[in-house]
């Protein structure tokens, strides 16, 4: 990433809010759980991360689904997302961390769990071993990652009928990703074995293909994702880019309204910091 480029490609304003909230829920309705059914249930006393929180909306609709003395702190770079402090659970905080930094010392061995979900345009691919052993500091012996991403380089354009016309749909895919290397990452279908890589153990993969995706709910996902490109041109200030994307967009739009989308798969990956033997 060259210093001309933004630490994060999208927003952070009301737009970009929405579109975290309604993924959350999206995602929430494809798989059915918050927590890996792998995952033992939390205790009372369990401290439970999110790292690059976001919103926090995952924290926070988990608090109504565990016991209020369970620690909920959610972690990002940047607050500016999160919900005002009046509005949010008693037991979730948040707190700044950058991923790419080591973790402050008294972090260190803190937490049951760690949720992590869609970095995939904040990392690079040769940045994912060293933010795995970030976490898994971050974890107590026996504590539990889960990692929630969508596999973007694996994208397929589905339609309802063979001859709908696909051309703008196509071209948009390709449009914004020669211009920053974070949105083309091929990272996320090897995150169980980089896992496995840095010392975790037990990983398991929840893989929902795009087979397995009711069509509704991936059409619901393409338009939200539609958001994406003109907050990638505001951040990236590319007039090119801006120019193109103005012209193309109302083609998108005709040709997903007649029965076009794109797809790929979603993935969970649930591994366990091992438990040292004496």
């Amino acid at each position: 990433m060259t210093s001309s480029q933004p630490e994060y490609v999208f927003t952070r304003d009301y737009v970009d809010r929405n579109r975290l909230n309604l993924q959350h829920y999206l995602w929430v309705e494809q798989f059915g759980y918050y927590i890996h059914p792998h995952i033992p249930p939390p205790g009372p006393q369990h401290r439970i991360a999110d790292i690059g929180t976001g919103t926090g909306v995952w924290l926070m609709d988990l608090s109504a689904r565990l016991p209020a003395t369970v620690r909920l702190e959610g972690l990002d770079v940047s607050l500016a997302a999160t919900t005002p402090a009046g509005w949010v659970p008693s037991n979730v905080s948040f707190r700044e961390w950058n991923i790419k930094q080591e973790p402050p010392e008294d972090l260190i061995e803190q937490y049951d769990i760690i949720h992590v979900r869609f970095l995939l345009f904040v990392l690079l691919d040769d940045e994912i071993p060293g933010v795995l052993q970030r976490l898994m500091k971050l974890l107590k012996p026996g504590g539990h990652l889960q990692w929630e991403e969508s596999d973007v380089s694996s994208a397929r354009i589905e339609k309802t009928q063979p001859d709908n016309k696909i051309e703008a749909v196509t071209r948009l895919l390709k449009l914004s990703s020669g211009l920053d290397s974070r949105l083309k990452p091929t990272w996320v279908p090897k995150l169980a074995e980089l896992a496995e890589g840095v010392g975790l153990c037990d990983v398991h993969v929840d893989k929902r293909d795009t087979e397995r995706t009711p069509r509704y709910l991936a059409f619901a996902v393409f338009e939200s994702n539609l958001t994406f490109f003109e907050m990638f041109a505001h951040t990236t200030r590319n007039e090119v880019y801006a120019k193109e994307l103005q012209k193309l967009m109302p083609e998108v739009i005709e040709e997903s309204r007649r029965g076009v989308c794109w797809d790929y798969p979603r993935l969970i990956v649930v591994a366990k910091k091992p438990i040292p033997t004496s």
